[in-house]
C-alpha cells in the first residue's frame, strides 16, 4: 500500500508499487525514495506517517512528518513552521545519541515541509500503561535509569526538551531501550534566554509551573519526567493526583500496589512545584539512584550472607523477600550483577540452584 501526500486528494490510498497517485496523479515517492505507507499520527503540527527508504538495499522503515498545521492567521502559521523546522534542527544536532531518533530528511516539495526521521520500533509508555496496567516499582526504576542519561545528553547540549510524557517515550523492541521522540517543543538554552520568557509549550498536565509562564529549564524535564512516572503508577490523570485544597501531589492515595519511601522521596522532590526545592540537574537524580542501588547491593549481600549459615529456608522467594524492591530476577540490570550457588533445602545437598540477583541501580 502506498499514501498520497497530498492533504487535498479525495483517495489518498493506492497499490503498492505505484509511483503516482490513481486518483489526483501527485508523485507518491518524496525525494524520490521515501515512500508513505499509512497514517500513524495527526497533531497541531500536521500528520506522521509510517515509510519506507526505496533508495536503500533493504528499504527500512522510516517516520514521515507532513506540516499541515490546524492553524489559519498567518502569525500562528509562521510560528508553526518555525517549530516544525526547529524539530528538524534539534534531530540533526542531537541524534547521535543512540536514544534520540536520528534525522535523515527535512526538506520542502510541492509547497509542504517534511521532516523523514528515523522509525523506532516500538510501544510508547501510554500504549504499555493502557495494554498491561499501572506500572510496578520496578519499572519505574528502570526507566528513570534509563532516560535520565539521555536528560543529562540533552541538557549538556544546552537543550530542554519541554514535552516529556508517557506517549513521547518509545520501549523500543529489541533492546528494550527508552527512546525520547517529538522534539518539536525542545528550546535551545544560551546565555541569558535562561531567564527570559518565552513561549508556554508543552502538555499541560505534565508541564512545570515555570514552564507553564513560559521559563522553562532543565528541572522543567526532571517536573514532567517525575509527573508521568507518578502517572504510570497510578493510571490516573495527573490533574487528578493534585490536590489544590492542599497545593500537594496527593499521588500516593491511589496507589493500588505499594511503592518504596527511597522510590517515593526521589519522585517528592521531582515533582516539587518551587523550582529550588527541586533536583537541579538530571546528574543529580542519578547520583541519588546510584546510593539507593550501593545501598541494595549491600543489602543483598548481607542476605545472602544469612542464607549461606541457614539451610532452614523453603523457597528462593523466602530467601530475598526480606530485600525491598528486590527480585530473584528483578529486571535488566544497570550496573551490578551478583550470582549466588544457594544449596537447595532437601536433597542431594551437592545440587546447587543457580540464581541471578539483579540489582538495576548503583555503581
Amino acid at each position: 500500500m502506498s499514501y498520497c501526500l497530498n492533504p487535498n486528494c479525495q483517495k489518498q490510498q493506492n497499490p503498492k508499487g505505484n509511483n503516482f497517485c490513481q486518483s489526483c496523479g501527485s508523485r507518491l515517492l518524496l525525494r524520490e525514495r521515501y515512500r508513505a505507507l499509512k497514517i500513524i499520527g495527526q497533531g497541531g503540527f500536521g500528520k506522521t506517517f509510517l515509510a519506507v527508504d526505496e533508495d536503500k538495499p533493504l528499504k527500512p522503515k522510516c517516520v514521515i512528518k507532513q506540516f499541515l498545521p490546524q492553524v489559519q492567521e498567518a502569525k500562528n502559521i509562521q510560528d508553526a513552521a518555525r517549530l516544525f523546522k526547529q524539530e528538524a534542527v534539534r534531530l540533526n544536532e542531537l541524534g547521535e545519541h543512540s536514544q534520540i531518533p536520528e534525522l535523515l530528511a527535512y526538506f520542502e516539495q510541492n509547497s509542504q515541509l517534511y521532516l523523514v526521521q528515523e522509525f523506532i520500533d516500538g510501544e510508547n509508555l501510554a500504549q504499555e500503561l493502557a495494554e498491561e496496567g499501572v506500572f510496578s516499582e520496578t519499572k519505574i526504576w528502570q526507566l528513570l535509569s534509563g532516560l535520565l542519561p539521555v536528560l543529562q545528553f540533552l541538557h549538556e547540549h544546552q537543550v530542554i526538551h519541554r514535552d516529556i510524557k508517557p506517549e513521547n517515550i518509545i520501549r523500543r523492541r529489541g533492546d528494550e531501550q527508552f527512546v525520547l521522540v517529538d522534539f518539536g517543543a525542545a528550546r535551545l538554552v544560551t546565555g541569558t534566554a535562561l531567564f527570559q520568557t518565552g513561549t508556554a509549550i508543552g502538555t499541560a498536565q505534565y508541564t512545570a509551573p515555570e514552564q507553564l509562564h513560559g521559563k522553562a529549564i532543565s528541572a522543567s524535564d526532571l517536573y514532567s519526567l517525575g509527573v508521568s512516572c507518578l502517572h504510570l503508577l497510578t493510571q490516573i490523570e495527573p490533574f487528578n493526583l493534585f490536590d489544590t485544597s492542599e497545593d500537594d501531589w496527593a499521588w500516593r492515595d491511589f496507589l493500588t500496589t505499594s511503592v518504596s519511601d527511597s522510590l517515593g522521596l526521589i519522585l517528592d522532590k521531582m515533582v516539587q512545584k518551587g523550582t529550588r526545592r527541586r533536583y537541579q540537574s538530571a546528574a543529580e537524580v542519578l547520583q541519588e539512584l546510584n546510593a539507593e542501588g550501593r545501598r541494595q547491593k549491600a543489602e543483598v549481600k548481607e542476605q545472602v550472607g544469612k542464607v549461606e549459615e541457614n539451610d532452614n529456608f523453603q523457597t528462593l522467594s523466602d530467601v530475598f523477600q526480606p530485600v525491598r524492591g528486590v527480585n530473584l530476577i528483578y529486571g535488566n540490570p544497570i550496573d551490578f550483577q551478583d550470582e549466588y550457588e544457594l544449596f537447595k533445602p532437601s536433597g542431594d545437598v551437592n545440587q546447587t540452584q543457580r540464581v541471578n540477583v539483579e540489582v538495576p541501580l548503583g555503581e
